[in-house]
């Protein structure tokens, strides 16, 4: 089931194939008629010469050789010689990241010749639960787009004691979740994949929920040595493969790979390595995938899932094993092939124009054209505009701390050790380092010495009121401000800065936004990005987003720090090695264990 509310849905195989046969023998006029260009078959790996489509109420009649339809006055469309192929479909994608609503998200990903995508919303089911999620699907289900929801695996993503959060789903909620929603098809990423390796019963139980009901269960990992114990644990498909030899071990133990592309410069870019164990130690491509994983909004545009499939090819897959990657295996890996991925006869007329550099150039969804020559086509510019999904008045009513807060810690009485934060680049995993402090120095003078800034977690929920405090080194930021409502995945209030009175301005805008990530120096605010929905996603369009997202970037980068946004928002995350900081306080992982910020 999928869109049941957009204009632009395609009706079940079931409910047409005899219109289908008729076409398909020639009995029945098609729809339309896409000629003159060269079909890729993902089936067979091959371009075929001399070809076109036949599209009947939504699909795929027929792939007939050219020049083959008789009928007069059937609506044709010329490819100019262009290649004509399946839509892209991305098996693992947070529609969060890109801080706009799954509607809006649709602009981008028809964009990019993207027409279904496999979505994780564990981000907005963090901030507010079994509602949050639904909230998404009800989003998902008015939007021109084929979207799927693997289900939130891990809400909170670690145990209370470690941060507060907003959602609780436990194993008996995850159940209703499925029976409920005929879209969630599988389990999304189990990303406390050590209590899961640990056997911890919570873990287990939800996994269980899925593979009971016949679900595959997605996977999130790091470490070789965790991969024979996640693989026995139901788990079956992972976008983390970071380099070769992992990649190498996953696929062995019977886990699908979803090569993860992203901007070259971030660490999400893990494609390059990966990728080979296929081209280097002959592993074969069957059940590897490429995929986006998170995209902030601009990034959304300019790297999307069609440039990551072209990125395959640069690594050393052939184009037509790259598009299959990017098409027809993540449809098979969902068991969703018979509908999507493919230009078989009977699938689901979702498809693509490229040019001799399978760059998108047009996309139909469902047989209806969005997107010509690289622009959104009026049909879809009234969908985007007119027809998208109103969040509830609770969507909006997620910012709940205190005006009054002490964003810096108290300074002890005597010389400390002091535990740090420290970012080790380009990546996203963080060292504990620790430094001596002197009560005698001052706190500009420590700050400049040690490379660090101050960095505070502020409970958003209105639960505990809590605050973690720390200092973040190696982060750059010499002057105002940063702060974010995107704090994964508890999504608690992540500020870093200089100095007090930037990062209060910060904690007081985002507040008055409802959510949203700002930038702050010498009392004012210098670029913001408003993200009222969940304290996660603005209510605008995706190229205003977009827009937002690139000057905040910019300042970002002007600012001096050397983390990206998306990086940034991470550092509370306490699933990732080897320190974070959460507004419980300073978090080891994976020993899951609170350390002190000063110690004798």
């Amino acid at each position: 089931m999928l869109s049941p509310l957009t204009r632009f849905s395609v009706a079940p195989l079931h409910a047409v194939t005899r219109s289908l046969a008729d076409v398909a023998s020639g009995r029945a006029a098609p729809d339309l008629v896409i000629k003159g260009g060269r079909v890729l078959s993902v089936y067979t790996e091959r371009i075929r010469e001399e070809k076109e489509i036949w599209i009947k109420e939504g699909r795929i009649a027929a792939v007939a050789p050219a020049g083959a339809c008789r009928f007069s006055g059937v609506k044709t469309y010329d490819a100019g010689g262009g290649i004509i192929a399946p839509g892209l479909v991305d098996p693992h994608i947070h529609i969060e990241s890109s801080m706009m609503t799954a509607c809006a998200y649709a602009e981008g990903a028809l964009l990019n010749g993207t027409t279904t995508i496999f979505c994780d919303s564990h981000e907005i089911g963090n901030v507010s639960d079994v509602a949050g999620i639904e909230w998404m699907l009800e989003d998902a289900r008015q939007a021109p787009l084929n979207i799927f929801l693997t289900l939130p695996s891990t809400i909170p993503a670690t145990n209370a004691a470690m941060e507060t959060c907003g959602g609780d789903l436990t194993p008996d909620k995850a159940g209703q979740l499925f029976d409920k929603w005929p879209e969630i098809v599988a389990l999304g990423e189990k990303m406390d994949f050590v209590p899961v390796c640990m056997g911890d019963p919570r873990s287990h139980g939800i996994i269980a929920e899925a593979l009971k009901r016949g679900k595959p269960v997605c996977g999130h990992i790091y470490g070789r040595e965790f991969v024979s114990a996640y693989a026995a644990s139901g788990v079956t498909d992972t976008h983390e493969a970071i380099d070769r030899d992992i990649a190498d071990d996953f696929l062995e133990a019977g886990i699908w790979v979803f090569l993860r592309g992203g901007p070259p410069t971030t660490p999400w870019h893990s494609l390059p390595e990966a990728i080979k164990a296929v081209t280097e130690l002959g592993a074969s491509h069957k059940r590897v995938c490429v995929c986006t994983d998170d995209r902030d909004a601009d990034d959304l545009f300019e790297f999307g899932l069609d440039w990551v499939t072209r990125q395959a090819m640069v690594a050393g897959l052939s184009p037509a094993q790259a598009w299959s990657a990017g098409s027809l295996h993540p449809a098979t890996r969902y068991a969703k092939d018979g509908d999507f991925g493919a230009l078989g006869h009977g699938r689901r007329a979702d498809i693509v124009l490229l040019n001799d550099d399978y760059e998108v150039q047009n996309t139909w969804y469902g047989g209806s054209l969005m997107v010509e020559a690289g622009k959104v086509t009026s049909l879809l510019d009234e969908q985007l505009s007119d027809h998208r999904y109103v969040y509830p008045k609770p969507a909006y009513e997620t910012i709940n701390y205190s005006d009054e807060l002490s964003l810096l810690p108290e300074v002890p009485a005597d010389a400390r050790m002091v535990n740090l934060i420290r970012a080790e680049l380009p990546g996203i995993v963080t060292l504990r380092k620790s430094v001596a402090f002197d009560p005698a120095v001052s706190w500009d003078t420590f700050l400049s010495d040690n490379d660090l800034c101050y960095l505070t977690v502020v409970e958003r929920y209105g639960k505990t009121g809590e605050i973690g405090y720390g200092f973040l080194q190696n982060f750059g930021l010499k002057g105002g401000a940063v702060g974010s409502s995107v704090g994964h995945d508890a999504h608690n209030i992540v500020i870093a800065g200089a100095n007090e009175a930037d990062m209060q301005l910060v904690a007081k805008t985002i507040k008055e936004l409802r959510g949203g990530v700002v930038v702050a120096r010498d009392g004012q605010v210098i670029a913001s990005v408003a993200l009222p929905i969940a304290g996660l996603l603005s209510d605008k369009r995706a190229t205003e987003v977009a827009e937002e997202s690139s000057e905040l970037k910019k300042v970002w980068r002007e600012m001096g720090c050397t983390l990206p946004y998306m990086g940034f928002n991470l550092l509370p995350l306490s699933v990732i090695p080897e320190i974070r900081l959460t507004d419980k306080g300073l978090v080891l992982v994976p020993e899951m264990e609170i350390v002190p910020l000063f110690e004798r």
